[in-house]
Parts: structure tokens; sequence; C-alpha cells
């Protein structure tokens, strides 16, 4: 009589995660409060933390905002590129993922509308005395905590719609980097020059 051994599903092994030592998390931790003490200092300055300026890219009225991210997109490009080819730095590219960008967009939007702070904005408008920026803070963590909750649905069943993997617009329309790049800042800045001619002042 002939027996069968079950077969035996070998065992999946553990992930393991990577824990930065305590010298180099500190180090971390140190660069960003310093570089988003430099952020915030640059949105307050350049008047992007004030509630009318805000309020007037919302209505179309006043194209401050829009001046300073565009400018920030165009330096940032360029400079995180030329870091990134020096060999200095590695870029981490975040999964294109369709549903969830759009949701995620969408709701960031929303509250952009309501209270007339990103989270940028907010921190920088709060530093400053804005006290009515308090609330959206409040918001934004109670909100964070929540994404947190929903994480492992939204992986589970969200995520997988439209997902992309790591998509950048040089591999999508293959591209050269250094030309998408350079490319870039050129109808960027087109963009900041029609602004600045054109936009009600």
């Amino acid at each position: 009589m002939a027996t069968t051994t079950p077969e035996i599903e070998p065992e999946t092994p553990p992930v393991e995660t990577q824990k930065l030592p305590a010298a180099a998390s500190g180090q971390t931790l140190a660069l960003g409060l310093m570089f988003g003490i430099i952020f915030g200092f640059l949105l307050q300055k350049g008047g992007v933390a004030k509630y009318h300026v805000l309020i007037g890219q919302l209505l179309l009225e006043d194209f401050t905002v829009l001046k300073v991210m565009l400018s920030a997109v165009v330096v940032g490009s360029i400079g995180i590129h030329f870091l990134h080819r020096m060999g200095w730095v590695q870029l981490h590219v975040k999964p294109t993922r369709y549903a969830s960008n759009a949701l995620g967009g969408l709701l960031f939007g929303v509250g952009f509308a309501l209270s007339a702070y990103c989270p940028g904005t907010g921190a920088a408008a709060l530093g400053q005395g804005n006290y009515d920026a308090l609330f959206m803070m409040l918001g934004m963590v109670v909100g964070s905590y929540l994404f947190a909750e929903a994480s492992g649905w939204i992986s589970r069943h969200l995520d997988r719609i439209g997902d992309r993997g790591k998509l950048t617009l040089h591999d999508w329309i293959h591209a050269n980097r250094t030309l998408v790049v350079l490319a870039q800042a050129v109808v960027l800045g087109i963009v900041l020059a029609i602004v600045e001619m054109f936009a009600v002042r």
C-alpha cells in the first residue's frame, strides 16, 4: 500500500528591517530639524505663510504661492539632479499608484481649500503667530493617525489599483534624465515669466 508524504510548505523567512544606529538616527533627526527650520524660514520670508496670500492664490488673485513653489521646483530639481550625478545623494522615488495618488490629492486639496494652509505653510504660519493655523495642525495630526490606522487596508486594496511602480517622467517617455530636467526647468521658467507679466497685481 503506497503512502504519500504530505507536502510541507517552506516557511516564509521573516522580513528583516534595517535599523539605523542610534548615532545615525540622531543625526538624521537633527538634519531633518535643521532643514525643516530653514524651509519654514524661507516660506515665511517668501510670504506664503500669510492667510490672505494663500486665499488669494486659491481665488487666482495673488500668484505669490505659485511663483515661490515653481521656483523651488526648478532650483530643487536641477540641484538634486546635479547631486545625484555626482554620487552625493540617492533618489528615493515613490511608487505611482493612480487610485491612491488621486484620493490623496483630493483630500489634500479639500483640506487646503478649507483651511488655506498646507502642512508646510501651516507650520510656518503657526510659527509667526497665526494661531488659526493651530486648528489645521491639529487636523493634520488627526488625519495622520487615521491614515496610519487605515494604511493596512489601503495597501491591500487601494494601492493595487493603477500601480505603476516607481515611475518617473524620463522613464515613462524613454528620454535622457538630464534633458528632461533641463526641459522642465525651461518650461517652468516660461510659465513663471508669463505669470509675472500677466498676473493681477
